[in-house]
């Protein structure tokens, strides 16, 4: 049997992030994607100029079709919109029997708002709590934690500061610091590294989702939190070195990357 992923987030119709970034991650992974879709994005690799969330209602109904039918055997979220969106997720994620990871997308990389500002308490008092992993970058760790993080230290004490908020695991991305790319993985009390060159290219668009993409996948496919982690940052540093090089801005990394 296949195993199988659901992604929960907003639509990017240019195809680099979001739920079809993810569905590609998933498909190259092997894993049977499905998605429930949360907002609608006018964007391309230069712009988002809309954004337009769904009725929460509508996203609770799509959640309620798949899960009837098809459970997943790991989840994720994305960019989540409003308060009410959230909280219907949530509200759900109480009998999830699979492991959610939750990727906090506050900011596009355009510098766009993908959550409104009443949302952000539903998203720390609700649905993080509820999360097996919680993957913010360092703006978003910043946001979730209430301090600066600037370097791995910080980067260190952010992550316990968001696991007090009821996650299971906090994975703290360093994409943007200078020298490496240095991820910080907080799980059972414990610190670990993990660790890429840095790579200097603008294509880095929907880096985030498909990172988070990747680590459901290898989750789905029943590896363990740090082999998924490991994994994840191996396909995300080859993507973004093989990147495509479309678009005339930010454009999207390599979703036909290959590890072996």
């Amino acid at each position: 049997m296949a195993s199988v992923a659901l992604t929960i987030g907003g639509s990017d119709p240019s195809g680099g992030a979001g739920i079809q970034a993810d569905l590609k991650t998933f498909h190259q992974f092997g894993v049977y994607g499905m998605s429930v879709l949360t907002l609608v994005t006018v964007q391309n690799t230069q712009r988002v100029s809309v954004v337009q969330p769904l009725d929460p209602a509508l996203v609770a109904s799509q959640l309620e079709a798949v899960l009837e039918d098809i459970p997943p055997a790991a989840a994720k979220t994305g960019a989540l919109g409003t308060a009410g969106i959230i909280m219907e997720i949530a509200d759900r994620a109480v009998d999830f029997r699979f492991p959610l990871v939750v990727d906090p997308v506050m900011i596009s990389k355009h510098g766009a708002p993908l959550i409104a500002g009443d949302a952000r308490s539903a998203l720390l008092g609700s649905l993080i709590p509820r999360a097996f992993l919680i993957t913010p970058n360092l703006q978003e760790a910043e946001a979730l934690a209430g301090i600066p993080v600037t370097d791995v230290r910080e980067m260190e004490v952010a992550a316990r500061l968001i696991a007090d908020l009821g996650p299971a695991a906090v994975l703290v991305k360093g994409g943007h610091l200078a020298d490496k790319a240095v991820d910080v993985l907080y799980w059972k009390g414990t610190v670990r590294h993990f660790v890429a060159d840095k790579i200097t290219t603008v294509h880095t668009h929907g880096t985030g989702c498909t990172y988070s993409a990747a680590i459901t996948a290898a989750l789905a496919k029943g590896r363990s939190l740090p082999d998924a982690v490991e994994i994840a940052k191996r396909f995300i540093t080859v993507a973004i070195q093989t990147n495509p090089g479309i678009g005339k801005g930010f454009g999207p990394v390599n979703h036909h990357a290959r590890l072996d």
